[in-house]
């Protein structure tokens, strides 16, 4: 019997390729990668299609922070519009080897919110990714509202994980719940920001996610090979 090839192509989302190997990633207790994230925060775009939102890939976050040119990093940024945005999502990885791809152990997210000035950090796992959310703020901040923008620790406000591999999991969930927040703030009294939305649906979002998210790369994959 052949075994499956690991490195297989298996859909195209937008500009995301995902690999079968990405599958059993999704299938088990295991750490995402950042194709993963990448491709999920893709998905979340076109959900909430709004100009006002960008939802940056992981390896655009790990530039940005680890850029040592400021001049590359500027025209890098160009095409990202970031002054026209009021909700700037990065997914944030501790991966201390800038050539190292897929390097890291823990992902948290860190949230601009032009409505506050303010960068707000998610960690999962008690603020342990605080010192690279940090480097991210005060390297992006000038770019998206000059050098007053404040950070904000929020890691005791956010649902903890309890094992050691669903921190990316927990980045989607919170994405995916500011996301709709933002959507719906108009309702409501955006003074209040989104902590009691990720403090109440997070938890049991995050045990149906993984499984979700794999349910809609295989419906993707199915509606591909019907056309």
């Amino acid at each position: 019997m052949k075994m499956a090839n690991p490195d297989e192509k298996i859909l195209s989302f937008n500009d995301v390729v995902l690999r079968r190997s990405d599958l059993d990633i999704l299938s088990g207790p295991h750490f995402l990668n950042d194709r993963i994230i990448e491709f999920y925060l893709s998905y979340l775009s076109t959900v909430h299609p709004s100009p006002a939102i960008l939802l940056v890939p992981p390896s655009v976050s790990f530039w940005i922070s680890n850029c040592p040119d400021t001049e590359s990093l500027k025209e890098f940024l160009e095409p990202l519009k970031l002054p026209d945005r009021n909700l700037v999502i990065f997914p944030v990885n501790d991966n201390t080897h800038v050539g190292l791809a897929e390097g890291g152990t823990h992902w948290s997210s860190l949230v601009f919110y032009r409505g506050a000035n303010t960068f707000f950090h998610h960690d999962s796992n008690r603020g342990s990714n605080k010192q690279f959310a940090r480097q991210l703020y005060k390297v992006v901040a000038p770019f998206l509202s000059g050098e007053d923008a404040m950070f904000r620790e929020f890691s005791a406000e956010t649902p903890q994980q309890s094992n050691g591999y669903d921190c990316g999991i927990f980045v989607l969930a919170v994405a995916r719940i500011i996301c709709q927040w933002f959507e719906t703030a108009g309702t409501k009294n955006r003074d209040e920001l989104w902590l009691s939305d990720v403090k109440e649906i997070v938890p049991g979002l995050v045990t149906h996610l993984r499984e979700e998210v794999l349910v809609l790369i295989t419906r993707f994959m199915a509606e591909k090979e019907t056309r």
